[in-house]
């Protein structure tokens, strides 16, 4: 049986980390986002309605290539509270841009009030204590045949950081993170059909020490457990660029991506079976639909 919990993530450091402003969104997210985008080519739903989950970590910039990708679906972002406000300010048009009268007003909420075609959630999985919830949370936002697209980093992210932490015996430099094939077993008992993941690597090279430790800052924050307890100091600090300094100043990141369908319930007949009545119309209208020559194979 395929363990759900998340690798070593302490989830009070997951709360401070998902509560925490942001001044842009990452350079990083914004490139997978761009890159997640391109792979919806292969998808032949249209949605009508979108959800786009934590923009402001994922990549508002995104935000823009999906409004012109469909630019007749209603749209919804949903957000945590504290980031509700700047959420709202970065998708503010003025009135008298051509886009804000030609599509429909982008909603953007704390909760899912109204079920949608597509959900989008980029780089954001990884750094989650309970993915299991979310998971079921993405499934019930989900319409029966939408589709979930999403993105996260995988185990062989930041090597040299956790090489050049070993090599000095320090703790680890970040939480352990899940292999992709994990993601599909855990998509599936959320129920999830058909996941499909694949894997890229992108290698980030720094003119400095300084500047590759302002990146990772804005990517996310160590959630291990087991990392150090405390504040740590000057020297600490002096020492870890003088060790980078030693090293090629680069940093390579496992980028997993992911997309799955939400099918229609099953119902469980026993050798005596009740069945709700609000079930059985399900059945039936769903009956009807796989009447258009099978719904299922139309998507890909």
């Amino acid at each position: 049986m395929t363990d759900t919990s998340p690798p070593t993530i302490d989830p009070r450091a997951a709360l401070r980390w998902h509560t925490m402003p942001l001044p842009e969104s990452p350079w990083l997210h914004e490139e997978v986002a761009q890159r997640m985008q391109e792979r919806l080519d292969l998808i032949k739903l249209q949605p009508l309605s979108w959800l786009h989950w934590a923009p402001l970590k994922g990549g508002m910039q995104a935000h823009g290539l999906l409004a012109q990708r469909y630019p007749k679906a209603a749209c919804t972002v949903v957000e945590s509270p504290p980031r509700l406000d700047d959420v709202r300010q970065g998708l503010h048009q003025p009135w008298w841009t051509a886009q804000r009268w030609r599509q429909p007003a982008t909603q953007v909420v704390s909760h899912v009030q109204q079920p949608a075609q597509m959900l989008w959630a980029n780089m954001c999985l990884h750094m989650v204590a309970d993915p299991q919830a979310l998971m079921a949370q993405w499934h019930s936002a989900l319409q029966v045949d939408g589709f979930l697209m999403f993105s996260c980093l995988g185990p062989d992210s930041l090597k040299e950081l956790r090489g050049l932490y070993q090599a000095l015996g320090w703790p680890a430099p970040s939480h352990e993170l899940t292999d992709m094939h994990d993601w599909g077993d855990q998509l599936v008992a959320a129920g999830f059909a058909e996941p499909v993941m694949d894997m890229e690597r992108i290698t980030l090279s720094f003119e400095t020490p300084q500047r590759l430790l302002q990146e990772l800052r804005g990517l996310g924050r160590n959630l291990h457990v087991a990392r150090f307890p405390a504040l740590r100091g000057r020297h600490w600090h002096a020492q870890l660029l003088s060790e980078l300094d030693k090293l090629p100043l680069q940093l390579t990141f496992e980028v997993l991506y992911g997309h799955a369908f939400k099918p229609a319930r099953r119902l469980k007949v026993g050798a005596q079976s009740e069945i709700s009545l609000q079930d059985m119309r399900a059945a039936l209208q769903q009956g009807k639909g796989m009447g258009l020559s099978g719904q299922a194979k139309e998507r890909i």
